[in-house]
């Protein structure tokens, strides 16, 4: 679905929106604004990461926004993200996506109707800051999400799935953080000098707040998980430790018992009236000198 979002007669350029294009509308708008072969290829491609790039009389930019809704497992790009193919020349400026995008009007209402876009270059600034306003708020939710696993990092009882849970929630901060670091070209390209001004500088500070925002929650997730092992680890020589404790009780009892078990027929102690308490009573005696001695040593 092809949509005009502004057309000459009312602004010094034109925008056109394609939503979810068929193959014969791709074709028909190649063959009309000319657009080269290798851009719409690289539209096509679905995991295609951001990139800037002029081709002959026009400049072709894929950025990518957020996807509203992500699941639990989700950490690819597809997953993750949705791509928006941006095709700009001094008069006009086609976007094109496969999924709904809200970017055009709010644009529209909040730029557009204002007439604060004088040029295309401009409206591309606009287009390109609300793709990465897009993921501001899954970066706050990112932020929750950290929080929640380290307050149950430390509990007794953890789930099961905290791991499994660890290792999506690292997945998808990698991911995006690596859309966004991807994407300073096209920042550069905006806030070049010959085109800098207050818009472009704001998209530019929106950048590299979400660049510092996502290094941040990387950093985190990989402490974290560091956390998490040091932790599994030190549960198990703590269960390792009591283990040998308890063996080491057990080890002069088996000692003992062994002795005795043996079918040897001459065996003075057999024989003895008070064999069998004296045998138990030293068992008793040899258990309480191991706890004591371990008691002062603080072993338990």
């Amino acid at each position: 679905m092809i949509k005009t979002i502004t057309d000459p007669s009312e602004f010094p350029f034109e925008w056109l929106d394609v939503f979810d294009p068929d193959e014969e509308e791709i074709k028909k708008l190649a063959e009309k604004y000319d657009l080269h072969d290798s851009s719409i290829k690289d539209w096509q491609e679905g995991d295609h990461l951001p990139k800037y790039e002029n081709v002959g009389a026009y400049a072709f930019i894929i950025a990518r926004v957020h996807t509203k809704q992500v699941s639990s497992q989700a950490d690819t790009v597809l997953e993750l993200t949705d791509k928006v193919a941006i095709f700009t020349t001094p008069e006009r400026v086609i976007t094109i996506h496969r999924k709904e995008w809200l970017g055009p009007e709010m644009i529209k209402e909040n730029q557009l109707k204002q007439h604060n876009c004088q040029n295309t270059h401009h409206l591309v600034n606009e287009i390109v800051k609300n793709c990465l306003e897009t993921y501001e708020k899954p970066s706050v939710k990112l932020t929750k999400d950290i929080e929640y696993y380290e307050e149950n990092m430390f509990l007794k009882n953890r789930k099961a799935s905290l791991l499994e849970g660890l290792y999506y929630l690292r997945r998808r901060v990698e991911v995006t953080r690596r859309i966004i670091m991807l994407s300073h070209e096209i920042i550069d390209k905006m806030d070049a000098p010959e085109h800098s001004n207050t818009y472009t500088r704001d998209t530019r500070d929106l950048f590299v707040k979400l660049q510092n925002i996502y290094d941040t929650l990387f950093e985190n997730m990989n402490q974290l998980v560091m956390i998490y092992f040091s932790i599994s680890s030190q549960r198990t020589n703590e269960t390792v430790r009591v283990l040998t404790v308890f063996s080491v009780f057990f080890m002069p009892l088996t000692f003992i018992v062994g002795i005795y078990g043996m079918n040897f027929k001459y065996m003075p102690e057999l024989n003895m009236r008070l064999g069998y308490p004296v045998v138990m009573g030293l068992m008793v005696v040899i258990t309480i000198g191991i706890y004591v001695w371990f008691k002062r040593r603080g072993w338990l």
